[in-house]
């Protein structure tokens, strides 16, 4: 198990003016709406979530790092847990020839709003209850989705991801290493239920026996 940043690019290119958030809008009300996951969080208005998340390419370059870092082969069978709209497996499509690829996400609307190419093979569910058979991914991926979990079902995700995967595994969340990053959070998330330091996030992977990868999102 060990630290990987493979999402820096991505994460960088949102700014973020976080006392906006909590004073412009009710943030409570917000957050009960944007834990719904449907239009309002994924196409709305950016107060519940991304306001409108299209393909754009910014998965490209995570993709092709994975791709490589995991030297991950043609025909490799890809699992992407919290899939949301499939573009991270639309790219890792284009970067592994042949890969078969599942995605799973709890939003019904995003996997309808899906990218094409990759919708049919996208089932909705809960990360804390993988429909899939054991050892049967070579590579599975998990980016900021198991923060959204309560804890018992973070519990349960982490031994499920463990579970199917046969190969390497890479999982990515909120975390925060002073007060200020944790305000910073508090102030930007709308549909976290755990919020950990590193030392709390690692002990939570040693409990639930998960071996693989795993990098933070700070708010700075």
């Amino acid at each position: 198990m060990a630290y990987i940043d493979f999402l820096q690019t991505v994460h960088t290119r949102t700014a973020r003016n976080y006392i906006q958030r909590v004073i412009e809008h009710d943030k409570a009300e917000c957050a009960e709406i944007s834990r719904r996951f449907d239009k309002d969080y994924w196409d709305g208005d950016r107060k519940y979530g991304y306001g409108g998340y299209n393909y754009d390419g910014r998965w490209v370059q995570v993709a092709e790092r994975l791709a490589a870092h995991y030297e991950l082969q043609p025909g490799a069978r890809i699992l992407d847990i919290g899939c949301g709209k499939g573009f991270l497996l639309y790219d890792l499509m284009q970067v592994v020839p042949d890969a078969s690829v599942a995605g799973l996400d709890i939003s019904r609307y995003a996997l309808d709003h899906a990218t094409e190419d990759v919708r049919g093979h996208l089932v909705e569910g809960t990360a804390a209850h993988l429909p899939f058979a054991d050892k049967s991914f070579d590579f599975v991926v998990c980016v900021n989705t198991l923060h959204n979990l309560r804890v018992f079902d973070l519990d349960s995700a982490l031994r499920e991801i463990e579970r199917v995967s046969r190969g390497p595994k890479y999982v990515v969340v909120d975390s925060f290493r002073n007060e200020r990053e944790k305000v910073n959070l508090l102030y930007w998330q709308l549909t976290c239920q755990c919020f950990y330091t590193p030392e709390d996030w690692r002990w939570c992977f040693d409990r639930a026996g998960y071996s693989g990868d795993y990098s933070f999102v700070w708010f700075e």
